[in-house]
C-alpha cells in the first residue's frame, strides 16, 4: 500500500473518530461535565503510560520534564488544551453539539488571525475575505440570536492558541510523548478540580451511574488518545493541504449529529452563522487551490501558515 493511500486512511480514520465524538460523550450525560473531563485526563494518561512504556520513549518524555523552559511551555499548553476539552464536553452533555461543530468549524479562521498578528503571516485579500464573512456572519448570528456563542469560540480560540503555542515551542515533539506530557499536567489540574467538587459537595458521583456510564467513562482516556495517534500517523504522510480537507469531516459530522440525531433547533439566527463561516471557508479552500494550481506542488506555498490552519483538533 502506497505510503499516500495509508496517510489518507489513518487521516480520514482519526477525523471520523472525532466526528464521532458527541454520540461517545452524550453517553457521560448522566455525569457532571466538570467531573467528567478530569477522569476523562486521569484515564487519558493511564493509557500513555502504558503506551510510552510499551515503545520505550520514557527518554523523550523525561527530557520534557526536566527542562523549566519546556515545562512551562507545556503547562501553557496544557491549561489551553484542557479548557478546550472542558468547553466541548460541557457543551456536548448541555445539548450545544451543533455550537460545538460551529467552534470547529471557526478554528481555521481563529489559527489566520494567530498567524497574521503573532507569526506576522501575510494573507491574500481572499483569505482576508473569508476572515471578514466569517466574523460578520458570527456577530449577526449572535445579535439575532440573542445569546453569545460561547461555547463555539471558546472552543475556536482555545484550540486557535493551543496549536500556536505548540507550534512556537516545537514542531519535532510526536504526539505520543507530547500527549503524555498534557496529561501528566493535565492530571494535577484534574485532581485539583475533583477536589475542589468534593471540597464544595462532598460527593464525587461520576461512578454513581451504573456501568453504562462507568466503562464509558473509563475508556474516554483511550479515546482521546487513539485518534491523535492515528492523526499524527496520516499528517506524517500526507502534505498539509491533503490533511486540510480531511479535516472538515469532524465538525460536518458534529452538525449533522445535533440536527439530525438530537434534533437541536437551528433558528434563522443560526442558520446565519453557519452559512457565513461556510461560505467563508469556501472562499478559503477556493483560494488555497488557486495557489496551490499556480505552484504546482502542495509544498510550495507563499503563505505556509494558512494550509496549517487546518489540521489541528481540539475535542
Amino acid at each position: 500500500m502506497s505510503t499516500r493511500r495509508l496517510g489518507f486512511i489513518y487521516g480520514i480514520a482519526a477525523y471520523l473518530c472525532w466526528g464521532a465524538f458527541p454520540l461517545f460523550f452524550m453517553l457521560l450525560a448522566a455525569v457532571d461535565p466538570f467531573e467528567a473531563v478530569p477522569w476523562r485526563v486521569i484515564t487519558a494518561l493511564g493509557f500513555c503510560v502504558i503506551a510510552v512504556t510499551v515503545v520505550r520513549s520514557w527518554g523523550s518524555v523525561l527530557q520534557i520534564l526536566r527542562s523549566p523552559r519546556m515545562l512551562g511551555w507545556f503547562t501553557l499548553c496544557t491549561v489551553l488544551l484542557y479548557a478546550n476539552w472542558q468547553i466541548f464536553v460541557f457543551g456536548i452533555v448541555t445539548g450545544h453539539i451543533i455550537e460545538t461543530s460551529l467552534g470547529y468549524f471557526i478554528n481555521p479562521l481563529v489559527t489566520i488571525l494567530i498567524g497574521v498578528f503573532v507569526r506576522k503571516e501575510k494573507l491574500s485579500r481572499a483569505q482576508w475575505l473569508a476572515v471578514g464573512i466569517a466574523a460578520v456572519g458570527v456577530i449577526i448570528s449572535a445579535v439575532a440570536y440573542g445569546q453569545f456563542p460561547f461555547i463555539a469560540l471558546g472552543l475556536a480560540l482555545s484550540f486557535g492558541l493551543y496549536g500556536a503555542v505548540r507550534k512556537h515551542m516545537s514542531e519535532n515533539i510526536d504526539a505520543l510523548t507530547g500527549l503524555t506530557v498534557e496529561t501528566v499536567i493535565g492530571s494535577v489540574i484534574a485532581l485539583g478540580q475533583l477536589g475542589l467538587i468534593f471540597w464544595l459537595t462532598g460527593h464525587l458521583g461520576a461512578f454513581d451511574h451504573g456501568p453504562a456510564v462507568t466503562i464509558p467513562l473509563l475508556l474516554s482516556g483511550v479515546a482521546t488518545a487513539i485518534p491523535l495517534l492515528l492523526f499524527a500517523a496520516g499528517n506524517r504522510r500526507l502534505p498539509l493541504s491533503y490533511m486540510g480537507f480531511i479535516q472538515f469531516f469532524t465538525p460536518v459530522l458534529g452538525f449533522l449529529t445535533g440536527y439530525f440525531i438530537f434534533h437541536e433547533a437551528m433558528s434563522p439566527a443560526r442558520w446565519i452563522g453557519f452559512l457565513s463561516v461556510w461560505v467563508a471557508l469556501i472562499v478559503l479552500i477556493w483560494d488555497m487551490l488557486a495557489r496551490l494550481r499556480r505552484r504546482g506542488s502542495p509544498g510550495d506555498d507563499p503563505h505556509p501558515g494558512t494550509d496549517e490552519i487546518v489540521v489541528q483538533h481540539g475535542a
